[in-house]
């Protein structure tokens, strides 16, 4: 063969393998996270993305949002849910692969107020709840129609007998972010949000924590979006459900518990 002829070829077999690896590391997944949890999964993705060279972007907002999003056609792979009830529903609508569904995380919900401005609350039943909101205040959570958080909230002040006292004091948010964000900046006395949540903010404090018994429990789902998933959505999951993964989580205040 020709030197020139060799030289042609090397030069077209060296692009086809260049071309290769950047369109492996151009592949990404997209991941719809409740808004709880973006951070976290965020932080769970980045030695993923270090050891294969998929990047991982992360899109948060309320669980009920990030479902009418999907149904809609939105290109997600993967999504978490803060509520069994979104992941049902996405099921119903054949929109994620069930097969492939697992239990990701818990949380807990807590009460907060302003940093130093608040006192401690024993949510008990019958609990004085109304009674520190103060004359005008309002309750900050999520709302109650359908926001996760929200959801597991109301039930909470109904077992506890306190619903009726604040249902119509309340501060409705779109996520337990915005929530925690109302409490932040002193626009509502008290906050019900996930501890993870309280965690990740130096302005507020927790002043109770909602038994657990007093609402399902608090759980985060992950499932492939469609039943065609790509291998790099696959590897994602596996990362994020494995052990590897765990003690990120629960740096971030989850309790890891991955399962079918």
């Amino acid at each position: 063969m020709k030197p020139i002829r060799r030289i042609i070829l090397f030069a077209i077999a060296l692009a086809f393998v260049g071309g290769t690896v950047r369109d492996a590391r151009a592949e990404s997944v997209l991941v719809f996270a409740a808004a709880s949890a973006a951070p976290a999964v965020r932080a769970a993705a980045e030695p993923f993305t270090r050891e294969t060279g998929i990047g991982v972007a992360v899109s948060a907002a309320a669980t009920s949002a990030l479902a009418q999003q999907i149904i809609r056609g939105a290109p997600a792979q993967l999504v978490v849910t803060a509520h069994p009830q979104w992941m049902t529903y996405l099921q119903t609508h054949e929109a994620i692969d069930a097969t492939r569904q697992r239990v990701l995380l818990g949380n807990t919900l807590v009460l907060i107020a302003p940093k130093g401005g608040g006192r401690a609350l024993d949510p008990a039943p019958g609990f004085a709840i109304a009674a520190a909101l103060g004359d005008d205040g309002r309750l900050a959570m999520g709302d109650p129609d359908h926001v996760p958080a929200g959801l597991y909230a109301k039930q909470a002040l109904i077992t506890l007998g306190v619903w009726d006292s604040v249902a119509a004091r309340l501060a409705p948010a779109s996520n337990t972010v915005a929530a925690l964000t109302f409490v932040a900046r002193g626009e509502a006395p008290l906050g019900i949000v996930y501890r993870t949540d309280a965690a990740l903010s130096d302005a507020v404090e927790i002043v109770g924590t909602l038994p657990s018994a007093s609402h399902d429990t608090v759980q985060y789902d992950i499932a492939p979006v469609g039943h065609a998933p790509s291998d790099a959505a696959l590897a994602l999951l596996n990362h994020l459900t494995s052990a590897a993964a765990g003690p990120v989580f629960e740096r971030f205040g989850f309790r890891f518990a991955p399962g079918i």
